[in-house]
């Protein structure tokens, strides 16, 4: 029974981790267009800091996946 509940709190853990990560990828994106509608010379150096952004959101749920399991 205790395995049970803990293999529903792992799958909860992930399922959480990844709604998060969408949701930060999604205003990560969201901010960058805005910066880059406002000001269009500052193009590349908006791309890079939200790649690294978008990358570092998306590790979250690479760590949430290696502890439940």
């Amino acid at each position: 029974m205790l395995n049970m509940f803990a293999e529903i709190g792992g799958n909860i853990h992930v399922g959480l981790a990844a709604l998060g990560a969408a949701l930060g990828l999604g205003l990560i994106g969201s901010k960058a267009s805005e910066a880059i509608g406002r000001n269009p010379g500052a193009f590349g150096r908006v791309l890079v800091i939200s790649i690294l952004a978008m990358a570092f959101a998306e590790g979250i749920v690479f760590f949430a996946i290696y502890l439940a399991h």
